[in-house]
């Protein structure tokens, strides 16, 4: 499994939402691109960054902090955030982004995501940010009647890389992750998955290690670790045992 420590990009700034509410908003680091080369030198293999601004207006916004990051690592980074249009996924692969992660475009507009399927094989992901069991967009402001598993059916046939899974009401509350949810999504569909919201501890990774061993893809943190309660060297570790 991957450690994926999260980068949350607001005005240009790393900051942490609670349960997705741009008006309880903590800010951790006015040097996204310093921070992302905390993680790398902390033996990170993958960096999970998102342009909240561009969530919620629609497009991207944290384009010169994206790219500070981009300059300061050689590791990948997944990059989610306002992307809904073609050009914008070309934009941002043509710039270095390993993989880009369609959420609220997957659910108005699923013929993108199959498009950006076959034009980028293996760098298209789909973000689920779910509130109960319902798929919730627009930078979370809004949530829809579609069930969670009954988006992600749509794309299995797409070659989608992977489903970021996030429980919003777990999101940066520090609570634990939903495992439950999380592993029945991986259990009915064939689309690896990351589990996101909540990982709190590394117990709570150590849960997930365990039971979600040939099930997850991996699992994404950032709240705890710039809250010291986890140490991404170590979290590294204790994913990759089983990766």
């Amino acid at each position: 499994m991957i450690f994926f420590p999260a980068i949350d990009l607001k005005d240009g700034k790393s900051v942490r939402l609670f349960q997705g509410d741009m008006d309880q908003t903590t800010v951790f680091g006015d040097d996204p691109a310093a921070q992302a080369k905390i993680f790398e030198d902390a033996g990170c293999s993958w960096i999970h960054v998102v342009d909240l601004n561009g969530a919620f207006e629609g497009k991207p916004v944290n384009e010169k902090a994206v790219n500070s990051i981009l300059n300061a690592i050689s590791i990948p980074i997944q990059l989610g955030g306002g992307i809904r249009e073609m050009a914008t996924v070309d934009f941002w692969l043509e710039r270095g982004v390993r993989r880009v992660i369609l959420g609220t475009a997957a659910l108005k507009d699923p013929g993108l995501v199959r498009a950006a399927c076959r034009e980028h094989p293996g760098r298209i992901a789909v973000g689920v940010d779910a509130r109960g069991d319902k798929v919730a967009v627009e930078g979370w402001a809004e949530v829809s009647e579609l069930a969670t598993i009954d988006l992600v059916r749509q794309f299995e046939d797409a070659g989608v890389a992977a489903i970021i899974y996030t429980d919003i009401d777990r999101d940066g509350v520090m609570k634990g992750p939903n495992v439950e949810a999380t592993l029945k999504l991986a259990c009915a569909v064939s689309i690896p998955i990351i589990a996101s919201g909540g990982v709190s501890s590394m117990d709570d990774l150590e849960e997930l290690k365990l039971s979600g061993n040939g099930l997850l893809e991996g699992a994404i943190s950032g709240r705890a670790i710039y809250d010291g309660k986890i140490d991404p060297m170590e979290a590294s570790a204790l994913l990759k045992d089983l990766r």
